[in-house]
C-alpha cells in the first residue's frame, strides 16, 4: 500500500514529483470521454520510466495466441486496444537545453486532477545544468462535449533570465504497446500534412485496417511586450509537428495551446478521415480554450448532478468514491453500441482493454442507477448484436441447434482469451448475460426489451445450459463437469454452485420470459419461435424444466453451506490468517499447484451467487455462508471486495462492509496490490459505487420496486448519494438519526424504505426518522 496522494474530496493531488510513482500516477490521473483516453504522460520529453497510452475506443489489434500446445478451440488471437498516436507531445527547450524532467532538478511539482471538471493540471520548476530555472503549468483536458477533441494549454515562464525558447507540438505514429507480441508495431501511416500552426496524421492499424485521423492546430499566448516567435512546420516518417522559436525576457510567461482532433475510422469515412480531423480541430480552434473550458465544467457539473455522492466525516473514503465514479464516467457513456468496458478503460494495456463479464456483472448496476436507461440499455444490445458470435463460440466447441457460448474475452463478439482453465471452463460468464437481462428490466420496467432483444439471447443461452449437463444416475440429477467458478483459484472442478445456480436460474427465467412474449407480443414470438427454430429439435421447455429442477446444487447438510464445489469439503478449511503475512499474495508466492490444492478464494464465488438472488435465501442462510467462506477468501481479485462489503451490510458487520468499502473504493489511489502501474481497476470501480449505495445504502430492486435500508457506519457523519428509477431521480440523505428523500424529479414514486411503503410525490422530500 502506497499513500502518496494528498486527501480532498474533490481533487486527487500529488504534491512531489518522485520518479519511482510516476507510471502508478499516469494512470492514476488519466482523463477520457468514452471514445478515447489518454495516460498522464508528461507533454515534455521523459527519459525515466513511462508507460505511453493514447488510447481510441474500438480500435484494436488481434495480436497472435501464443502458447505450447495448440489445444481444438483456442482463439487464434487476443484483441487489445492499441496505444494509438501521441497527441499530447509538446516538447520544450531552452537555449539549447532539453527539458527532461529525469534530468532536471523538479521543485515545486503539484499533479491534480479536478473531479468535479474533469480537468488535469500540473505545475513544477525545472532547473537546467545551466542554472536556467523555468515555471510550467500545464492544463488538459478530453472535451466530452466536443468528443473528438482535446486541448492543452502549457505555459513557460522564465525565472531567472532572457533566452531562446523552443516549443516542438508533435504528432508521433511511432508508437508501441508494452505487452506485444514479437515486439511488434501495429500501425502503418497512411498520409500526413504539417503547415504553420497545424499538423495531421493518420494512420491503418495492421490486420484490422481501422484508420485513426489526428490534428492540432496551435495558439499562442503571452503576456508583457509581444514575444517574438516563428512557427515552422516539419513532418517524417510517421512523425508531424511545428517548432515555434521565440525570445522570452525574465518573469515573461509565454502559453502555447494545442487543439487537437482524434478521428477514427469508425465514424468518418477512410478516404476522407484526415480532413475530418483537420476540421474538427479548426472547429475547437475557432471555439477557443475559454469557451471549451467553459462548457467542460458545465457538462461534468450535470454528470454529477445525476450520480454524485457525498459523504460527512472522512475526506479518504470521499475522495475514492468521486474518483470512482469520474473514471466510470470518464470509460463509457452508451452513445455507442459498438463499444463496452474494458477492465482497465482508457488507463493501460492489461487485459488488452476487451470485454469481460465484469461489464454485466459490476458495471451495469452502475449505469442502471446513475443515468438514462439507455445508456445500460446499450450494454444489452452489445451482446445482442454479437449473439451470431456466441453461437458461432458454442459450435466451435462442440455445441449445437444454436446453442450460444458468450465469449470471456472479446472486442468483436468472437472469443479471443487462451487461457484453457478459463476459454473453456469458465462458463458462468453466460449466466451474466442472462442475468443482466432480468435487472435490466426489473429496473427499469422496459419489458419490450424482452421481445425486441432479450428473448434470442435467453434462448440461445438456455440451450448451452442444456447441453452442457449431463444425466448422473448415481446423484439423481444434473450435473456439470469439469468447470471454472468465479473463484479462478480451483480449475476444472464438478458441479461449481455458482454456475450451476445461474443455469438454473436462466432456463426458469427463459421459460417465464417466453409466456410473458407469447402473451404480450404474440406476433414477435411467433418471429422469435420461428427464427430460432424454437422445439424443432426436441421439446425444449419441458427439458429445460426438468434439468432446472434436479441440476445438483452441492449442499453441506450438517452446517447448511452450499458448497463451492464437489470435493471443497475434503479440503484443509484453513482461514487465511494462517497464511504468513510474507506470503501474499499467494499467486505471486504459491506454485499454481498448491494454489489449486488449498482452500483459498481467489473472489466471492458461492457469495456472488448470494447476492444475485439475495431476495431467494433468509438472513440465516447469508450468514451460515458469509461465516464460512469470508475467512477462506484471500481478494485477490479487485472484484471481490465489493461483494463481501456490500453483504456484510446486509447482515450488520459494520466494521468489515468499511474495512472492504475502503479496499475496494481506494485500491488504485494507493496501490493496495502494487499493479496500478498497468492501469486503473475501472470494473473494480463500479463495485466501489455498489458498495456505498447497495450495501450502506440497502438499495435493492425487488419484482419492479425500489427498496431502501440504509446504515451509516460510524466512520461517517452521514452521507448522501443520487439514483435514477424509472423515471425519477432521487437523492438520498442518511444522518444519524434520520433518513431523507428527496424527489428531484417530476415523476411519483412508491418505494420501501426499512420495510415500509412510502409515497414520495413529484418534487416531494421525505424526512424519517431512524
Amino acid at each position: 500500500m502506497r499513500d502518496y496522494i494528498k486527501k480532498d474530496p474533490w481533487n486527487i493531488i500529488e504534491e512531489s514529483f518522485d520518479p519511482a510513482l510516476n507510471r502508478i500516477s499516469e494512470s492514476i490521473f488519466s482523463i477520457g470521454n468514452g471514445k478515447m483516453g489518454q495516460r498522464a504522460n508528461f507533454e515534455e520529453k521523459y527519459s525515466g520510466s513511462t508507460l505511453r497510452g493514447s488510447y481510441v475506443a474500438g480500435v484494436y489489434y488481434p495480436d497472435k495466441t501464443r502458447v505450447g500446445w495448440w489445444k481444438n478451440g483456442y482463439p487464434e488471437y487476443f484483441a487489445k486496444v492499441l496505444n494509438a498516436t501521441n497527441w499530447i507531445g509538446i516538447h520544450v527547450n531552452v537555449d539549447g537545453e532539453e527539458l527532461d524532467l529525469a534530468t532536471a532538478n523538479v521543485t515545486n511539482f503539484k499533479r491534480v486532477l479536478n473531479m468535479q471538471e474533469g480537468i488535469l493540471q500540473r505545475s513544477f520548476v525545472a532547473t537546467l545544468s545551466s542554472g536556467k530555472q523555468i515555471e510550467v503549468q500545464s492544463t488538459r483536458f478530453i472535451s466530452i462535449v466536443d468528443t473528438d477533441n482535446a486541448v492543452i494549454r502549457y505555459s513557460v515562464k522564465a525565472l531567472n533570465f532572457s533566452g531562446k525558447l523552443r516549443f516542438t507540438p508533435l504528432l508521433d505514429l511511432n508508437v508501441v504497446n508494452q505487452d506485444s507480441n514479437y515486439d511488434e508495431q501495429f500501425w502503418t501511416e497512411i498520409s500526413r500534412n504539417a503547415a504553420q500552426g497545424t499538423a495531421s496524421i493518420t494512420g491503418e492499424t495492421k490486420k484490422t485496417a481501422f484508420h485513426v485521423a489526428c490534428a492540432f492546430k496551435l495558439g499562442m499566448e503571452y503576456d508583457g511586450d509581444d514575444a517574438l516567435y516563428t512557427i515552422a512546420p516539419f513532418s517524417q516518417d510517421k512523425l508531424v509537428g511545428n517548432t515555434v522559436n521565440l525570445t522570452i525576457v525574465e518573469n515573461q510567461t509565454v502559453s502555447l495551446i494545442k487543439y487537437v482532433a482524434v478521428i477514427s475510422s469508425l465514424y468518418a469515412d477512410k478516404a476522407n478521415i484526415q480532413g475530418v480531423a483537420e476540421a474538427s480541430v479548426a472547429a475547437a480552434y475557432a471555439k477557443g480554450f475559454a469557451a471549451m473550458l467553459t462548457e467542460q465544467r458545465a457538462a461534468w457539473a450535470k454528470k454529477w448532478a445525476e450520480c454524485d455522492i457525498t459523504i460527512e466525516g472522512d475526506v479518504a473514503a470521499q475522495q475514492a468514491i468521486r474518483f470512482n465514479i469520474l473514471q466510470m464516467n470518464q470509460t463509457y457513456t452508451g452513445e455507442d453500441e459498438r463499444l463496452n468496458i474494458g477492465p482497465k478503460g482508457f488507463t493501460g494495456e492489461k487485459y488488452g482493454g476487451v470485454t469481460y463479464w465484469d461489464t454485466e456483472a459490476y458495471c451495469l448496476p452502475f449505469y442502471l442507477k446513475t443515468a438514462d436507461p439507455k445508456v445500460a440499455r446499450q450494454l444489452l444490445v452489445y451482446r445482442y448484436k454479437h449473439l451470431g458470435r456466441a453461437i458461432e463460440n458454442a459450435a466451435k466447441l462442440g455445441f449445437k441447434h444454436g446453442a450460444a457460448l458468450y465469449p470471456m474475452v472479446t472486442i468483436n463478439g468472437e472469443e479471443c482469451h487462451n487461457e484453457w482453465e478459463i476459454t473453456f471452463e469458465e462458463i458462468h460468464r453466460n449466466g451474466a448475460m442472462s442475468f443482466a437481462i432480468y435487472n435490466y428490466i426489473n429496473h427499469t420496467g422496459d419489458v419490450g426489451y424482452l421481445a425486441e432483444y432479450g428473448l434470442e439471447v435467453l434462448i440461445a443461452i438456455s440451450r448451452f445450459w442444456r447441453q452442457r449437463v449431463q444425466w448422473s444416475d448415481r446423484r439423481n440429477g444434473y450435473i456439470m463437469l469439469g468447470v471454472t467458478g468465479p473463484n479462478e483459484y480451483e480449475n476444472n472442478v464438478n458441479n461449481n454452485w455458482y454456475t450451476n445456480l445461474l443455469a438454473q436460474w436462466t432456463l426458469n427465467y427463459t421459460r417465464e420470459s417466453l409466456a410473458q412474449v407469447k402473451v404480450n407480443d404474440p406476433q414477435r414470438y411467433a418471429e422469435i419461435v420461428a427464427k430460432t427454430q424454437l422445439g424443432a429439435h426436441e421439446d425444449e421447455e419441458t427439458i429445460w424444466a426438468d434439468v432446472a429442477a434436479k441440476i445438483v446444487l452441492p449442499i453441506d447438510e450438517a452446517t447448511g453451506v452450499f458448497i463451492q464445489h464437489d470435493g471443497f469439503m475434503d479440503k484443509e478449511l484453513l482461514p487465511m490468517t494462517a497464511i504468513p503475512k510474507g506470503e501474499y499474495p499467494i499467486h505471486k508466492h504459491w506454485s499454481w499447484d498448491r494454489i489449486l490444492r488449498s482452500c483459498y478464494i481467489k473472489q466471492a464465488d458461492v457469495l456472488q451467487g448470494i447476492y444475485n438472488f439475495e431476495a431467494n435465501y433468509d438472513k440465516a442462510t447469508l450468514k451460515k455462508n458469509f461465516d464460512f467462506y469470508e475467512p477462506l477468501t484471500v481478494h485477490e481479485s479487485s472484484l471481490s471486495p465489493c461483494i463481501h462489503s456490500i453483504l456484510a451490510s446486509s447482515l450488520g458487520y459494520e466494521d468489515l462492509a468499511y474495512k472492504f468499502y475502503l479496499r475496494t473504493a481506494r485500491l488504485d489511489l494507493d496501490d493496495y496490490n502494487h499493479d496500478t502501474d498497468d492501469g486503473l481497476h475501472i470494473t473494480s470501480m463500479a463495485g466501489t459505487w455498489m458498495s456505498v449505495v447497495e450495501g450502506f445504502g440497502g438499495v435493492r430492486v425487488q419484482q419492479g420496486v425500489l427498496h431502501l435500508n440504509p446504515s451509516l457506519p460510524k466512520q461517517w457523519q452521514g452521507y448522501s448519494f443520487r439514483i435514477t428509477f424509472r423515471g425519477a431521480l432521487l437523492k438520498v440523505a442518511v444522518k444519524a438519526n434520520a433518513i431523507i428523500i428527496e424527489n428531484e424529479s417530476d415523476q411519483k414514486l412508491s418505494m420501501q424504505v426499512a420495510g415500509v411503503e412510502q409515497h414520495l410525490a413529484a418534487r416531494q422530500t421525505l424526512n424519517l426518522a431512524r
